[in-house]
C-alpha cells in the first residue's frame, strides 16, 4: 500500500474575485449541488468594482432592475438608476442570503497560477496560502484595475494625487484647486459633485464624450410594495428594460446610421445647458455618438457652465511641480489632482500571474489581442473560465445578462468534466478558439465602435476591438447555453500503479491506493 498525504489543501472550483461575476459564479455552483469551491478575494470585502468605486456621485447607468441577478431580484431598489452604496449592499444580502460567506477568503489575492500537467489541476499561490483546484473561474472583471497614465514629473507634484477608484475620503478637496484628468463615466459623476465646493475645477478632456440626459427617479413606495406582493410585477419590469435594450443593439451593430436621431438628442442636451458657444464647441464631439461609450448624466454639462470651471480640450502633458501643462501648452496650477482614467481593460494584470499547459502567461499568449472561445476559454488554459472574458462586453446593456450567459456556460462545463469521469480537463482546441474569434470579428467589422471614428477603451492596443460583444445578448444566451465537446481536446491523467494520479474533489485528505 501507498499513501500519500497532500501537502495543499484541493477544491473542486476555485473563483477570482467576488464582484458580480464571483459571486453570481458563487451561486450557480450552490445550485447545481457543487459546493466544494472557493472563491479567493484580495480585498477584505466583497463588491469588487462597486466596493472599491466610492468616489462622489458613483452611480451606476444601467436601470436597478435590469442591473441585478434574474435568480436575486430586489423589488426595493429605491431609484431607477441606483448608487454605488445600494449596489454595494445589494451584492452583501445576495453573499449572505445565499450562504456564501464560508467560501469566501479574504485578503487571498492571487499571486501566481500554474497549470500542472501531469496531475491535471491548477496550483495556487496567494496572499493566504497554496492550494489546488481542477477547475479556475477567474472573474476579476475588466473594471478592478485602475490605470494611471505615466505623466512626466508627477512625482514632483506637491499636492495630493489619486485615481478616482482608489478615492482618498480622508483628503478634503474643499476649497481647493482640483484637477480632473478624463471625462469618461466616473469623471461626469464626480465633476458635478465636487464642483459646488471646490474653488477651482480644472477639467483635461482628450476627447469629448456624448452625453444623454439621465432618466432618473425616485422609485415610489407603492412600486417597492408592489413588486414585494407581487414579484412578476418586478420581473415584468426588468423584462421590458432588457426587450427595449435588445431592440437597439441593431443601431450600434449593423446600421450606426440609425444613430443620427440619438446624436441630435445628445446634442440638444448640451446646448440646453451650455450656452457659450465656445465652451459648447469644446464639448461637441467629432465622432459618432455610440463609438465611445454614451454617458448618462443631468448635471455634469450644467456644472461645466459654472464660473469656478475650466475645460481644457487636451490631455495632461506633464507636471510641473504645482503646475500641470496639457499637451495644447495650457498651464494650470492644481492643488489636487483627479485621476479618471479607467481600468486595465484589455491587458487584465491577472493575466500576467496565470501560467497554462505550455508553461506561458496568459499575458503572452494575448500580446497581439484577447481571444478566447465564447469569451470564455483560452487555448492552452485548461479549465480555466473567464466571467467577462474577451468580447463579452455591452455598449448599451446590463453586463450582469452576459455574466449569467457565463455562468450557464460554467455550470455545463463541470458537469461535462463529471459525466466524462476520473482526472480529467478540457483544453479549448486552438482551431476553435480561432473560429470563433473570427466570426466575433468578421461582425465587429460594421459596427459603430469601429467605424465611427473614435479611440476608445474597447479597443487594444493593436485597433482591435477585443472588449465588446457584437450581438443581442440573446444571441449570447445561446452561444453559451451548453458545452460542446468537439471545440475541446479532452486530457486524462495517467494513472501510477502505486498511487492515484492526483488528488479528488475533497480538502486536505489523505489518499492512499493499494
Amino acid at each position: 500500500m501507498a499513501v500519500r498525504k497532500r501537502e495543499r489543501e484541493h477544491v473542486r472550483v476555485a473563483v477570482i474575485g467576488s464582484g458580480f461575476g464571483g459571486l453570481g459564479a458563487a451561486v450557480r455552483l450552490r445550485r447545481a449541488g457543487i459546493t466544494d469551491f472557493a472563491v479567493l478575494e484580495r480585498a477584505d470585502a466583497v463588491g469588487g468594482t462597486w466596493r472599491d468605486n466610492s468616489y462622489p456621485g458613483c452611480a451606476c447607468d444601467v436601470p436597478s432592475h435590469l442591473y441585478s441577478f434574474s435568480f436575486a431580484p430586489n423589488p426595493d431598489w429605491p431609484r431607477a438608476f441606483s448608487g454605488q452604496q445600494h449596489i454595494r449592499a445589494y451584492l452583501e444580502r445576495v453573499t449572505d442570503g445565499f450562504g456564501l460567506r464560508p467560501h469566501i477568503r479574504f485578503d487571498s489575492e492571487v499571486q501566481e497560477m500554474r497549470w500542472n500537467n501531469d496531475e491535471l489541476f491548477w496550483e495556487i499561490a496567494t496572499a493566504s496560502g497554496p492550494l489546488t483546484a481542477d477547475v479556475v473561474v477567474s472573474a476579476t472583471g475588466p473594471l478592478s484595475d485602475p490605470k494611471v497614465p505615466d505623466v512626466p514629473g508627477l512625482d514632483s507634484f506637491p499636492g495630493k494625487v489619486f485615481h478616482s477608484a482608489r478615492w482618498d475620503h480622508d483628503f478634503d478637496l474643499a476649497g481647493k484647486r482640483v484637477a480632473m484628468i478624463g471625462t469618461g463615466a466616473s469623471a461626469i459623476q464626480i465633476v458635478p459633485s465636487i464642483q459646488p465646493g471646490v474653488s477651482r475645477l480644472t477639467v483635461f478632456q482628450r476627447t469629448a464624450p456624448w452625453v444623454m440626459p439621465r432618466a432618473d427617479r425616485a422609485i415610489s413606495a407603492f412600486e417597492r410594495r408592489l413588486h414585494t406582493v407581487l414579484p412578476a410585477t418586478g420581473a415584468l419590469r426588468r423584462g421590458l428594460l432588457w426587450f427595449v435594450r435588445e431592440m437597439q443593439v441593431g443601431a450600434f451593430t449593423k446600421r450606426p446610421k440609425m444613430l443620427g436621431a440619438v446624436q441630435a438628442l445628445a446634442a440638444a442636451h448640451m446646448k440646453k445647458a451650455v450656452k457659450d458657444p465656445v465652451l459648447r464647441a469644446k464639448l461637441t464631439p467629432d465622432y459618432r455618438i455610440g463609438c465611445k461609450r454614451i454617458l448618462l448624466s443631468n448635471s455634469y454639462y450644467p456644472a461645466l457652465a459654472r464660473p469656478n470651471v475650466d475645460v481644457v480640450a487636451s490631455g495632461l502633458r506633464e507636471v510641473r511641480g504645482s503646475t500641470l501643462v496639457a499637451a495644447d501648452g495650457t498651464e494650470t496650477e492644481a492643488d489636487a489632482i483627479v485621476f479618471g482614467t479607467g481600468f486595465h481593460v484589455t491587458d487584465m494584470p491577472i493575466a500576467q500571474r496565470v501560467f497554462g499547459s505550455d508553461g506561458t502567461s496568459l499575458a503572452e499568449e494575448w500580446k497581439d489581442g484577447m481571444a478566447a472561445l465564447r469569451g470564455t476559454s483560452a487555448a492552452k488554459f485548461p479549465n480555466f473560465l473567464t466571467v467577462i472574458g474577451p468580447n463579452t462586453g455591452l455598449g448599451n446593456s446590463s453586463m450582469i445578462l452576459m455574466i449569467e450567459s457565463q455562468l450557464n456556460y460554467m455550470v455545463d462545463y463541470v458537469k461535462q468534466l463529471d459525466v466524462l469521469g476520473g482526472r480529467v480537463a478540457l483544453s479549448a482546441r486552438p482551431e476553435a478558439v480561432d473560429d470563433w474569434n473570427r466570426h466575433v470579428q468578421d461582425r465587429m467589422r460594421r459596427t459603430v465602435w469601429n467605424t465611427g471614428g473614435c479611440d476608445s477603451w474597447y479597443l487594444d492596443a493593436s485597433g482591435r476591438n477585443t472588449t465588446v460583444w457584437p450581438g443581442t445578448t440573446a444571441e449570447f444566451r445561446k452561444a453559451t447555453r451548453r458545452v460542446d465537446l468537439a471545440e475541446y481536446e479532452v486530457l486524462r491523467a495517467a494513472v501510477a500503479e502505486e498511487a492515484p494520479a492526483g488528488p479528488a474533489a475533497g480538502h486536505n485528505e489523505t489518499e492512499a491506493a493499494v
